[in-house]
């Protein structure tokens, strides 16, 4: 027998190139990040383009004038509504950047106490025990400052790869498929290449399924912002609540936000902004204990406190990705389980399961009249 064995040298050499592999990928992660994120993208917006590929006049089941039809929608869609109400939100934003400094003067030494008791009434004890809390807390509050100048720094840089993903995702949209079957190609024996497929399509499925309950929550955030918005009389109701429904798809970064924004208008127009405050951080609980691991749960087949333990822990090892990325990385885990134990159980049996032949269907899957 030689030495090693031809066996043990494939093992080694193949454990070798998925470390090197692994390697590639945690240098280059935020390219990485960046394309997965352009994937999810095309998820998104794949029904429309689907339902243009089915429906439009002029270029009727031709998959690249459907793609370039959606984003021309977008597109308008974003320079209407930015005609609409970027002027109001520009002005509030600005307003409120010029009082942010006034304002965290006011935490920081506590005379936001006594304009407050002035405001609600409130007595000489209520007002010395917010200024005793505010006197606990002076160097997180400016601390605050610093975490500011940072975030703003980093936005510019933030802006441009979000920028970056729609921009990759009309090459998924539109040769997605294409992409899929390249890679099986590339990557997997012939004898291998139809259960690959098979996985590959449920692993599509999966992927839909997360687009839509991310879909959902995102519209029980517009819902919720839009009546607390309007209960509270702050302006701007519609284009705040749109505004924080579309960035409910970025976890944490994105509901820090939302209130920040929402919070700022009714300083700026001195409303209730303590009230909306307790009525986001309550939502906020509801959304990320209650509404997410039950939807999530209930779309890709993950128990709720399943769901929650992937939030967790996504948050522990990524941050804010691993938040966005830990249900969708669990559903995947299942599917791919799944896929190994029926393929176990039918080696066992001696009558492996059918394998489905269909091409390897992605984000591009071509829509049938």
């Amino acid at each position: 027998m030689a030495f090693p064995e031809r066996r043990t040298v494939d093992v080694l050499l193949t454990i070798l190139l998925v470390a090197g592999v692994c390697a590639v990928i945690y240098c280059a992660r935020r390219i990485t990040l960046i394309f997965v994120f352009a994937v999810l993208f095309a998820y998104l917006i794949n029904p429309v383009v689907k339902f243009l590929q089915r429906h439009s006049l002029l270029c009727r089941n031709l998959r690249a004038p459907a793609v370039i039809e959606v984003y021309l929608a977008f597109v308008i869609l974003i320079a209407v509504v930015g005609y609409r109400f970027a002027p109001g939100l520009i002005q509030n934003t600005m307003k409120a950047v010029d009082e942010v400094p006034a304002l965290l003067e006011g935490l920081s030494t506590g005379d936001i106490a006594t304009q407050l008791r002035g405001k609600y009434g409130w007595s000489e004890k209520q007002e010395y025990r917010l200024r005793a809390f505010l006197a606990r807390h002076k160097e997180d509050i400016q601390g605050l400052v610093r975490r500011t100048d940072i975030f703003l720094s980093n936005t510019a840089e933030l802006v441009g790869s979000v920028l970056l993903i729609p921009v990759l995702a009309i090459f998924f949209l539109r040769d997605g498929d294409h992409i899929a079957d390249t890679l099986i190609r590339l990557f997997f024996s012939p004898e291998r290449r139809p259960k690959i497929r098979a996985l590959a399509h449920q692993l599509h499925l999966m992927l839909t399924e997360y687009i839509r309950a991310q879909v959902l929550l995102c519209s029980l955030s517009f819902l919720f912002y839009l009546a607390a918005l309007i209960l509270l009389r702050f302006p701007h109701a519609f284009a705040l609540s749109v505004f924080g429904g579309l960035l409910e798809f970025l976890p944490a970064l994105g509901w820090i936000t939302t209130f920040a924004v929402i919070v700022g208008v009714g300083v700026v127009n001195h409303l209730h902004w303590i009230w909306m405050a307790v009525l986001l951080g309550l939502w906020r609980v509801i959304q990320d204990y209650v509404a997410t691991p039950r939807i999530m749960g209930s779309h890709l087949k993950i128990h709720p406190l399943a769901a929650i333990f992937a939030l967790l822990v996504g948050a522990e090892i990524g941050g804010i990705v691993g938040i966005y990325l830990a249900i969708p990385f669990m559903a995947s885990v299942r599917v791919i389980c799944c896929a190994c134990t029926e393929q176990q159980s039918g080696h066992l049996s001696g009558h492996p399961p059918e394998e489905r032949l269909s091409p390897a269907p992605c984000v591009s899957e071509t829509a049938t009249a």
